[in-house]
């Protein structure tokens, strides 16, 4: 076996951690919402639903640290921020579109497999045939010997 060197080591997590930020179901949906154009803190949290504003906070600060996304601050009453993709960040939007439409198109494949690998650790009735698929039991009950 062969020992990985340090380059590809540092490559690897510097790929793990970009993984990290980019993997995460907020960062998609406010990279996909911002692709559109700026918005504001409020609209973004309206639009995506379901997100606390203490994550969006979080999720948009570690996107404008990792240089993803911009916040401006407009001085006004209520002071006015808005937050914008940069131009790595729009770099992003391909790259997670493919992914979405991959993740849509084996989403079936997907939860088959899961539901196999979930089968097989479920607890069988003594005796039970141990095939997981239809045509498994099929070539099963053929191989058997005749009863009596």
């Amino acid at each position: 076996m062969r020992v990985p060197d340090q380059h590809e080591s540092t490559n690897c997590r510097a790929v793990a951690d970009v993984l990290a930020r980019v993997g995460d179901k907020w960062t998609v949906m406010v990279v996909a919402f911002l692709s559109g154009g700026p918005m504001r803190f409020n609209e973004l949290r309206r639009t995506i639903g379901g997100i606390s504003q203490r994550m969006l906070t979080l999720t948009l600060r570690g996107l404008e640290r990792d240089g993803l996304v911009t916040r401006t601050v407009t001085p006004s009453i209520p002071p006015r921020v808005d937050y914008e993709l940069t131009e790595l960040g729009r770099t992003l939007i391909a790259t997670l579109r493919e992914l979405s439409e991959w993740a849509i198109r084996n989403r079936l494949q997907v939860e088959e497999a899961r539901r196999r690998f979930d089968g097989r650790d479920a607890p069988q009735p003594a005796g039970a045939p141990t095939a997981s698929t239809p045509a498994e039991l099929a070539d099963r009950v053929a191989a058997s010997p005749p009863t009596r």
